[in-house]
């Protein structure tokens, strides 16, 4: 199994997958992921094919995209299978993309695992991340911000997972919690600089709204 061919295979696959995303879940997000993942990957010394094949495919299956395959994550292990990646390796990616999201609540048990997750959480945060959530809101129909409705930072995962909150509020109902969830002492310290970002933009945005300036 030669790994560029692969990855390019994989590339167009995922390109194919969220063709139609304007949601800030699109390839890009997923190729910046990857490069991330790969970053992290390299300082930490994970494997760096099952890092790179978990971050590309990581979204494919995503509950709000393919709900049909998200399950079985049909989507990731069918296009895995048909390149004749061993099933170990299959395995180990499929767990990798399990424990990955912020709503599961989970820490990936491999240094692969929690690579990937660092990377999907960097993206989510920073300048990137403020334009994803906006771009997300807008293609979901949420507010910007509504000041009538409180931030609710200590939701379960249950919770969570059924609210639809602001733009604002959602960077106090998740975000901003990122920086310290992070795995890996690179991803901690790349998370510090996207994190202050943010508290910037909050406070220009909240001193915007008010008419301060």
């Amino acid at each position: 199994m030669e790994r560029q061919p692969l990855i390019s295979r994989a590339e167009e696959f995922v390109r194919g997958i969220f063709a139609q995303d304007a949601s800030g879940h699109d390839a890009w997000h997923t190729f910046r992921v990857r490069s991330l993942a790969l970053r992290l990957a390299e300082t930490e010394g994970a494997d760096p094919l099952t890092v790179e094949l978990a971050a590309l495919l990581h979204d494919v299956d995503d509950r709000k995209l393919s709900p049909k395959t998200h399950d079985t994550l049909g989507n990731a292990v069918g296009f895995l299978r048909s390149q004749g990646v061993e099933e170990e390796r299959i395995w180990q990616i499929c767990a990798i993309i399990r424990a990955l999201s912020f709503s599961s609540g989970q820490v990936p048990n491999s240094l692969e695992g929690q690579v990937v997750q660092d990377a999907d959480r960097l993206d989510a945060i920073g300048a990137i991340g403020i334009a994803r959530t906006f771009a997300y809101g807008g293609a979901h129909g949420r507010a910007i911000h509504l000041p009538e409705e409180a931030a609710r930072p200590d939701m379960t995962r249950e919770e969570y997972a059924a609210r639809s909150s602001t733009g604002i509020n959602h960077f106090y109902e998740k975000l901003l919690l990122l920086k310290d969830l992070m795995n890996t002492a690179s991803a901690r310290q790349m998370a510090e600089a996207r994190h202050q970002y943010m508290l910037d933009f909050l406070r220009e945005f909240s001193a915007e709204w008010e008419g301060q300036r």
